[in-house]
C-alpha cells in the first residue's frame, strides 16, 4: 500500500510548535517569500507568536481545512507548508495552498512533489473532484511547478494585486480528479 503522505522528495506531517516555530518565524521575515505567498502585507512574527500560530493551526476543528508541513525525506528539514481549504463537500471542491520557506530548496522539485502528494490526498482520501489554487503572474516558477503537477490555467483576475506601484494579474489554476487519474 502506498504511503499517502510521502512523495519522492517530501513527506507531509503535522506541524510541531516547539520544533518548527523558530524556522517559521524566520520565514515570516523574508519579504520575497511573503510576496510570493500572499496578497497581505508582510507581517514578521516572533518565535513565540509563530509557536502560538502553529498551535492554533494544529488545533483546527474546521472540517473544510487540512494543513501539513512538508519535510525533506533525506534529512527531515522543514521546507514549508501545504494544505487544502475552503472545501465544499457538496460540490467536491477545495483550494490548495503551498509555501516553501526554505530558499535553498526552491526550484529543485520539492514544491511539485509536495503538490502531487497533496493532490493524491485530496482525490483519494478526501474524495474531492476538483482542486484549484491562485498564483501571481510574477511567480513563473510556481506556475511551471503547478503545471507539472497537472494544473491548468482556468482564469485570470487582471490587475488584482498592487506591488510597488505596479498592478499584477492573478491566475486561477485547477485540476479535476479524472485528469489527475489519467496523468498520475
Amino acid at each position: 500500500m502506498v504511503n499517502l503522505l510521502h512523495g519522492q522528495l517530501v513527506r507531509l506531517v503535522a506541524a510541531n510548535a516547539d520544533k518548527d516555530a523558530e524556522t517559521m518565524a524566520r520565514w515570516s521575515r523574508d519579504s520575497e517569500f511573503g510576496r510570493l505567498l500572499d496578497t497581505d502585507p508582510i507581517m514578521p512574527s516572533s518565535p513565540a507568536q509563530s509557536k502560538e500560530d502553529i498551535r492554533k493551526w494544529m488545533e483546527n476543528e474546521d472540517p473544510t481545512r487540512f494543513g501539513f508541513v512538508m519535510r525533506a525525506l533525506t534529512d527531515d528539514t522543514l521546507l514549508g507548508f501545504v494544505g487544502i481549504g475552503n472545501i465544499s463537500w457538496t460540490n467536491g471542491t477545495g483550494w490548495a495552498s503551498i509555501g516553501i520557506g526554505a530558499r535553498e530548496y526552491w526550484g529543485k522539485g520539492y514544491g511539485t512533489d509536495a503538490m502531487r502528494v497533496l493532490l493524491r490526498f485530496a482525490f483519494t482520501e478526501l474524495n474531492l473532484l476538483r482542486v484549484a489554487l491562485n498564483v501571481f503572474e510574477y511567480n513563473p516558477r510556481a506556475i511551471k511547478s503547478y503545471e507539472k503537477a497537472g494544473f491548468k490555467i482556468e482564469g485570470c483576475s487582471r490587475g488584482v494585486l498592487n506591488r510597488d506601484g505596479k498592478r499584477y494579474d492573478a491566475f486561477e489554476m485547477g485540476i479535476l480528479r479524472d485528469e489527475w487519474e489519467r496523468d498520475a
